[in-house]
């Protein structure tokens, strides 16, 4: 996936209005009242008069009835206005930042996941609100909140990015030939360790297709078009895209042989309490509760030696003996020059793959989306079974050839 960079930001800074922005509502009530004029004063003597002579009961069924009328009204010309504003807009890249922010939460959130600066991004909503007419959020120390004409447009401009993404799928279909780009969006670990090096293969049997591999750990929406094909950790929630399952994927703990001659090898929880860890942070709050919940009573800072966003940092920080991490049991078929614990703690998560039905169509990612299913076929590939398998019994199950080539890191030989 790659974020598009901002585009249409003014050169000079914008001149602060005098004026607040204009809303919606102002201009919806504004309007309601200069059409009625005298007339609606009238109308509503002669009410109060009608109403006077009801029923108490009847009265305020007629006044609630009558508020009701009134707030449907004012939502239906709301929704008119907006419709006018979005029919004659002109930037969609203002209004794509404006999704951003919704989904976020806030200017903040929303820049770092577009590559932007904050002022950058309250820019472009301030022309957002300019072009529609209408202040859509309120900004407070507890993030961006919408107003009731911002979620008028949320559903609008949402419409608009879907149709936008099936016309880059149409454009991409009219490639029929197995050529062009593909995007692929994965874990850092398995992007890193597991696909990198095998994608070599692909490229042999498919020369003309150039592979965008994106590693993050912030799973990839393909419905969105942030790439062709992702993979996952965990299931996408999203309705309108296709899954398969691949495996899953085993977790346990590991260290190098420098370190445990120099530590011990702990074989529990307890033990393993007494030494230093080197812990990758994906998800903060996650590790944290992790944490929390193996090592009860302990500080972080009582433990960890070392923490790190990224699997490569994490791997040779623990293979040079800087302590203890956490790591997928494919490690040893790999080569990786770590030993795995005894200790009884073990996690996995399942391995799914997503795409979109249209997009699932284009011959170069069909032939992609073939080769990751094979790339994580657990009959050839033991470690990403259902079942946990000891890496020291992975030797005997797996019946292919050796990967130890596949990262071998940086030899020195030679230099």
């Amino acid at each position: 996936m790659r974020v598009v960079a901002e585009r249409g930001v003014p050169q000079k800074e914008r001149q602060e209005l005098n004026a607040p922005h204009a809303t919606l509502a102002p201009a919806v009530h504004g309007d309601s009242s200069a059409a009625a004029g005298t007339s609606g004063e009238q109308v509503r003597e002669g009410g109060d008069e009608a109403t006077a002579a009801m029923p108490p009961s009847k009265a305020a069924a007629r006044s609630a009835a009558s508020r009701a009328a009134g707030g449907k009204a004012a939502l239906s010309n709301k929704a008119a206005v907006s419709k006018s504003a979005l029919a004659s807009l002109t930037d969609w890249d203002a209004a794509r930042i404006f999704l951003e922010v919704v989904r976020a939460g806030s200017f903040r959130s929303a820049a770092e996941r577009l590559t932007l600066s904050i002022n950058a991004v309250r820019r472009r909503i301030d022309d957002f609100e300019r072009q529609i007419g209408a202040t859509l959020f309120t900004r407070d120390v507890h993030g961006a909140r919408l107003t009731d004409e911002g979620a008028l447009v949320v559903s609008a401009v949402e419409r608009m990015e879907a149709a936008s993404f099936e016309l880059l799928r149409a454009g991409d279909g009219l490639a029929g030939a197995a050529s062009g780009e593909v995007r692929v969006a994965v874990t850092e670990g398995l992007g890193t360790f597991w696909l990198a090096p095998r994608l070599v293969e692909f490229q042999q049997s498919f020369p003309n297709v150039m592979v965008d591999l994106y590693c993050a750990m912030r799973s990839a929406d393909v419905s969105r078009h942030e790439a062709d094909v992702a993979i996952h950790l965990s299931r996408p929630a999203a309705l309108d895209v296709k899954l398969v399952r691949l495996g899953r994927m085993h977790l346990m703990c590991f260290a190098s042989e420098k370190y445990l001659e120099m530590y011990g090898v702990p074989k529990t929880i307890d033990e393993l309490a007494k030494h230093r860890l080197v812990l990758q942070v994906a998800d903060e709050a996650a590790a944290n509760a992790a944490f929390a919940t193996i090592f009860p009573g302990f500080e972080q800072r009582d433990l960890i030696a070392m923490t790190t966003n990224v699997s490569s940092a994490n791997y040779w920080a623990v293979a040079h003996g800087a302590g203890i991490g956490v790591f997928p049991t494919y490690a040893s078929a790999l080569g990786g020059k770590i030993i795995p614990l005894e200790v009884d703690l073990k996690w996995s998560y399942d391995i799914w793959l997503s795409y979109h039905a249209t997009t699932g169509r284009i011959p170069r990612v069909r032939h992609m989306i073939d080769w990751l299913v094979e790339a994580f076929n657990p009959g050839k590939y033991p470690w990403f079974k259902d079942e946990f398998i000891h890496p020291q019994q992975l030797k005997t199950v797996y019946m292919g050839e050796p990967l130890t080539h596949l990262f071998g890191g940086f030899p020195m030989e030679g230099r």
